[in-house]
């Protein structure tokens, strides 16, 4: 098995565990407000890796210190809009907002990287629209709040591929994580303490989730991520990552008991064809790299 094959494999492995995020994240939001649960899951995460990699992090440059400040101000930006908009949207309906991000992601390479987005991207950004008004349309809720800041997020995280991809291949990969989480969890608590009522309910169902949100989908994922995502492409990368919401979306109707309906079914298949589309056609002699 080559690099990239291995690498793939893994990434593919951590969209279990990303799907699975929306679920817990929602049932978690019963009883954490939305910052203080990032701002915990973050804390968290830097200690444990701060306990893994303690002599390896006293080696840090001040290039290293500022490029993972960028990613993890990207990382905030991010999961802050959609646990957010969390709140008011269903795991299902999330995921699928979220996974939009792949079609925004060649055009913010267009614009950091200076690569063109090819016609069959247009194509997709149109169809998977298409399905973001069939997903939100008002038989399934309509278009409300917690859509639109996980649409938002989408945004964020396109741009935020694009900069790891640059940025991964520059720097050490233990450094690049480290300021990711500790830079996540420092904006976390100051957006905290500025835009929200801090609320923590010392149930069993709170302490799952921020066991759950930060070992698996914060410190695996965020270094997994940031080490095997080099060994294979922005594009390829963004493809294996569209199959998180079908993940979710089963988890959302297993254990939230969430229903799509037939059209945000509709839309959820336009969105994921959308961004196949976006993604496959045009990008033959990248895939095959």
């Amino acid at each position: 098995m080559t690099k990239r094959h291995t690498a793939e494999l893994i990434l593919f492995g951590a969209t279990f565990i990303w799907g699975g995020t929306f679920v817990i994240a929602k049932l978690g939001l019963e009883d954490i407000s939305p910052l203080l649960l990032n701002a915990l899951r973050f804390t968290m995460a830097t200690l444990l890796f701060f306990i893994l990699f303690p002599k390896h992090l006293l080696q840090m440059s001040q290039d290293s210190f500022y490029k993972g400040g960028i990613l993890g101000l990207l990382l905030f930006l991010g999961f802050a809009t959609q646990t957010v908009g969390l709140q008011y949207t269903t795991a299902s309906k999330s995921a699928f907002i979220t996974a939009m991000f792949v079609v925004f992601t060649p055009f913010f390479q267009l614009v950091i990287e200076k690569r063109r987005p090819h016609a069959t991207n247009l194509i997709g950004i149109v169809i998977v629209w298409v399905g973001l008004w069939f997903l939100t349309a008002p038989s399934g809720g309509g278009f409300n709040r917690g859509d639109g800041l996980t649409l938002l997020c989408a945004i964020v995280f396109g741009i935020y591929i694009v900069a790891l991809d640059i940025v991964s291949k520059r720097h050490d990969i233990v450094h690049l994580t480290f300021l990711q989480l500790f830079s996540c969890a420092t904006l976390s608590w100051i957006g905290m303490g500025l835009l929200e009522v801090p609320v923590f309910k010392t149930t069993p169902n709170a302490f799952w989730s921020l066991g759950y949100l930060t070992i698996l989908a914060t410190v695996v994922t965020t270094y997994v991520q940031t080490r095997f995502q080099r060994d294979t492409t922005p594009t390829r990368a963004a493809i294996i990552f569209t199959i998180e919401p079908v993940w979710a979306a089963i988890l959302g109707y297993v254990l939230l008991e969430e229903r799509l309906g037939m059209l945000g079914v509709l839309g959820a298949g336009l969105i994921i064809s959308g961004i196949l589309i976006s993604e496959l056609s045009d990008n033959r002699n990248e895939w095959n790299h």
